[in-house]
């Protein structure tokens, strides 16, 4: 699904305009990316957690010459749906 059609269902599901649909889901992506760069968890009952997590320096190879090459650390975002998304999902 993309941008546009989410805020099209948003705006019908909650009886508003798609102007206010959009300002409101700008405004949890704002929220949601500020409190992610924090290093806070962000979870959502009934969907999913999604947290940072530091990955560690390694080293990794070149896969066409084969040369070892210096990996370095950075975070990485990790999703964790939930079991009731799961569940309806199968």
């Amino acid at each position: 699904m993309k941008k546009n059609k989410l805020i099209e269902h948003m705006a019908v599901r909650a009886g508003i305009s798609k102007a206010a649909a959009q300002k409101a889901l700008e405004a949890f992506l704002e929220k949601t990316s500020e409190s992610l760069q924090n290093g806070n968890k962000v979870s959502l009952p009934g969907f999913g957690t999604w947290s940072v997590y530091e990955r560690s320096a390694r080293m990794g190879r070149n896969p066409k010459t084969n040369e070892p090459l210096a990996i370095p650390a950075k975070n990485v975002l990790k999703f964790k749906a939930s079991t009731q998304l799961t569940k309806n999902l199968n």
